[in-house]
């Protein structure tokens, strides 16, 4: 989710980013602002929680003066516009630090659908961002599985990075380090904390409310011999608009 100044819905990193879809605020008086995208695959900090198939997202936002953010996203399969992928709801608040640094802290709640594997996806998260001029994002979050077995929050950290080029265009990239919330097959839950590292770098085009994004993802699935861990995507594309 990447945090960055006026993000409606704050989520993961890349696709991260197609995972959860962020919300860009636009220049105009009306404090409500939503997007609507398409995406490959559904993808949260490196890991598939979908099959490759691509994913329909919805999400509307509200924003105050004084740097509070409510806001809603919801994903189906499109080719099964009747089963729920994900949705989620969050609420955030910002802080400008100085000229350069902002601050947002934020609360989330995950909801992956019915199935009985994503279903130990399901989530709340809390985290804490800074943001360096919407180029540079670094968070930290503690996260609280709702139908795993952990005892305590497990955390993860991420950073992001947006750096825009002429033309529209711009290049995006983040590493980030996460424990699983399904574990490896043939371990239990209480055996080991597994932790994984991943990242991902891609190019983006914007013009106007329109938005295309493809992104190469590695994930460090190193896992003790005989384990099977989630699967990782290689390649996620996007094109979403802002309204």
């Amino acid at each position: 989710m990447k945090a960055r100044r006026g993000t409606a819905l704050a989520m993961l990193p890349a696709a991260i980013v197609v995972a959860c879809l962020p919300l860009r605020l636009h220049a105009q008086s009306s404090p409500f602002s939503g997007t609507l995208a398409l995406n490959s695959q559904l993808v949260d900090r490196g890991l598939a929680i979908t099959r490759s198939t691509p994913i329909l997202q919805g999400a509307a936002s509200w924003n105050s003066p004084g740097g509070w953010t409510l806001g809603a996203a919801a994903g189906v399969q499109a080719r099964a516009p009747g089963r729920m992928a994900e949705a989620l709801v969050q609420g955030a608040r910002s802080w400008s630090l100085s000229d350069s640094w902002q601050m947002q802290a934020n609360l989330l709640y995950y909801d992956y659908g019915s199935g009985a594997r994503v279903r130990l996806y399901d989530r709340a998260e809390v985290g804490a961002h800074w943001i360096y001029r919407d180029v540079l994002t670094v968070g930290v979050s503690a996260i609280h599985a709702i139908n795993g077995h952990h005892d305590k929050p497990m955390p993860a950290g991420d950073l992001t990075v947006h750096w825009p080029l002429p033309g529209g265009f711009s290049l995006t990239g983040g590493i980030g380090v996460a424990q699983y919330l399904l574990p490896p097959r043939g371990h239990y839950y209480d055996s080991r904390a597994f932790t994984y590292r991943y990242g991902d770098a891609g190019v983006a085009w914007t013009h106007g409310p329109w938005r295309l994004a493809l992104d190469r993802i590695a994930t460090d699935l190193s896992l003790p011999s005989g384990s099977r861990g989630p699967g990782a995507p290689r390649w996620v594309g996007s094109v979403s608009v802002g309204f």
